[in-house]
């Protein structure tokens, strides 16, 4: 078994993290949901593609 080094040498994985970090909204979101399925529209809204959209046009 190879176990990780103490000193502080863990590389992190910031494209990785973020895409962690937007799957856990979406389970919080389907976990919260009245309907079975997230339409679209909620998952645009969990993850603001719409505000994105909006940032990149101006």
């Amino acid at each position: 078994m190879h176990v990780a080094p103490v000193g502080g040498t863990a590389v992190q994985d910031h494209v990785a993290l973020a895409e962690i970090e937007l799957c856990g909204e979406l389970i919080i979101a389907a976990s919260t949901a009245d309907e079975e399925r997230l339409s679209l529209e909620s998952i645009d809204e969990v993850l603001k593609v719409a505000e994105e959209r909006d940032t990149s046009a101006d």
